[in-house]
């Protein structure tokens, strides 16, 4: 009786030992970490979505082309679809990052920029006011792009 509760026993630990064995065994990830995307969804009032585009030409461009030269940013797109219903996104306005360390210290880096390009923090408020008139920013993610092995 003894024997065979120490054989029971010792089949346990060898199950559970060689069962945690397969857990902690690390297995390489199907992709590469690639750059980290910031991602805004822009639902642009009807009619008015070429008057937006104008504003960006006349500051975020500027903005970003200089984040460009500084090195914050590695690029940035806009991406125009349409609406499939009223609370759909029809721009996304993507900018792409090295990664998520690029990420540290950003926003004074890029006030510094908006200042240069924009003005004071009153010329600033006068344009964003201006925008909220042709459009609404639905929301924003952060992702990270990955490359398949």
């Amino acid at each position: 009786m003894i024997r065979r509760t120490t054989l029971a026993l010792a089949s346990l630990v060898f199950v559970l030992f060689s069962g945690g064995l397969a857990f902690t065994q690390t297995t390489e990830a199907p992709y590469i970490e690639g750059p980290v995307w910031d991602i805004s969804f822009i639902r642009t009032t009807y009619g008015l979505e070429d008057d937006y585009l104008k504003s960006l030409a006349q500051s975020y461009k500027k903005i970003m082309e200089e984040a460009k030269k500084q090195n914050l940013v590695l690029s940035y797109h806009i991406i125009s679809a349409n609406a499939v219903n009223a609370d759909d996104w029809n721009l996304l306005l993507m900018v792409e990052y090295k990664n998520m360390a690029a990420l540290d210290g950003l926003d004074a880096k890029f006030r510094a920029i908006q200042a240069k390009i924009v003005g004071n923090e009153d010329a600033q408020r006068n344009l964003m006011v201006k925008r909220l008139e042709v459009r609404k920013v639905l929301g924003d993610k952060l992702g990270r792009e990955l490359f398949l092995k």
